[in-house]
Parts: structure tokens; C-alpha cells; sequence
């Protein structure tokens, strides 16, 4: 399972990097808003789907910033979707082994947990700066089988980016989910391509009646 759009709501991502972080460089440089909203979008389009746009610590070393005292200033923001923990806790009790595999650094990971507690209700939780490459690379995909052991024709993945369900897919993962609500905030997305959800609870009866029998 992926964690920003997926478990948590991504309003908080989306306030941060999208008004929060550009309002802090205009204070700190001195210019316009606009401009620094311009140049971060700018920047953020160069490192898309790479290590860095994850990276706080790339980010705080090019913008001379604490990125995490800057994110605790919105933290009120960071919010577990309704449906997470009830779709979480059907897992469980359904006998299937649950880990979140994120691209978000770990102190964003922290940040998070410490908020949310997803961590009790989640059998393994793993950022990929572990392994220096993103969920869109088929390498991160390959050390994540070497390390979990999983077997992808039984395999769920769940992700509110479609680059990254399409390298799921490509590596073998039979079965990919889409989030079509993953900003509470905005409307819903129209998903082409994949099955997609915006409520876990409609699938609790399936996981409920279908529990994992481990051969």
C-alpha cells in the first residue's frame, strides 16, 4: 500500500509543497510569491519521479530551509482518510500480511506515523530512500521481492499514482488498484486504465468472506 492519497489524505502534500513551501522562500528571499511559486513548480517538474523530488534533505539543502520545522507548521493538515482503518483493519483480521511501501522520505514517514499511528495497524513500513530509487523504477521493485519474499499473481497494490501502478504492473503485480479521491479537497479523478476506488469499506465484505488461507 502507498501512503500520501492512498491511506492519508493528500491535502496536507498538496498545501505544503503547492502554497506552504513556496509562501516560506518568498518570506525568506524576499521576492514575489508568484515567482517563487513559479520556480518551485519549475524545479518540481525537473525532478518528478526521481529520489530527490522525495528528498527532504535535497530539498533543504538547495533551499537553505528546515523542510521538516517547515511541514510541523502545517501538521495540523496531516489527515488519515475515513475509510483507511476499517479497510486496514479487515486486512488484518482477513490473515494478510499489510506493508506500506512509500516514496516519501523518512522523516516525512516519521511525520506521519507520528500523527496518524498507521504504524499499529501495518505489518511493515518502508520508505525507498532505503533503497535509493523510487516506486517508479523496476529496481525498487525487484529489491522489494528480494526483501518481502512476496509472490505478485496474489499480490494487491494500491497507489494514487498512475506512473507508479503502471511499474507495479510492468514488474508483474497482477493485481493494481487505483485512488480516485486521494485529495479530500478536490473532486474525484476519472481513472482509465485500472480498476479504482474511492471508498476501501465498499471492499471489506470481499476481503471479510475471502480471508488469506496460507499454503
Amino acid at each position: 500500500l502507498d501512503m500520501d492519497g492512498t491511506l492519508l489524505d493528500l491535502h496536507f502534500d498538496n498545501q505544503f509543497w503547492l502554497e506552504h513551501l513556496p509562501k516560506k522562500l518568498a518570506e525568506k528571499s524576499g521576492r514575489s510569491l508568484a515567482e517563487c511559486r513559479e520556480e518551485m513548480h519549475e524545479h518540481y517538474s525537473r525532478v518528478s519521479g526521481r529520489i530527490e523530488w522525495y528528498c527532504l534533505d535535497y530539498w533543504a539543502k538547495h533551499l537553505d530551509m528546515d523542510i521538516v520545522a517547515a511541514k510541523r507548521e502545517i501538521e495540523h493538515l496531516i489527515a488519515i482518510r475515513d475509510d483507511t482503518l476499517p479497510f486496514l483493519d479487515a486486512l488484518h483480521n482477513s490473515g494478510r500480511e499489510v506493508v506500506l511501501v512509500t516514496n516519501a522520505h523518512p522523516g516525512s514517514l516519521s511525520l506521519k506515523v507520528e500523527h496518524t499511528k498507521l504504524d499499529s495497524h501495518i505489518d511493515t513500513l518502508i520508505s525507498t530512500h532505503e533503497f535509493g530509487v523510487t516506486k517508479e523504477s523496476q529496481d525498487l521493485w525487484r529489491a522489494l521481492q528480494a526483501r518481502l519474499g512476496f509472490d505478485p499473481a496474489t499480490t494487491l497494490f494500491v497507489d494514487d499514482s498512475l506512473n507508479i501502478l503502471e511499474a507495479a504492473k510492468t514488474f508483474g503485480i497482477k493485481h493494481v488498484l487505483a485512488v480516485k479521491n486521494p485529495d479530500s479537497k478536490q473532486p474525484h479523478r476519472e481513472i482509465e486504465g485500472y480498476p479504482a476506488i474511492s471508498d476501501y469499506r465498499t471492499l471489506i465484505d470481499d476481503i471479510t468472506n475471502h480471508p488469506f488461507e496460507n499454503a
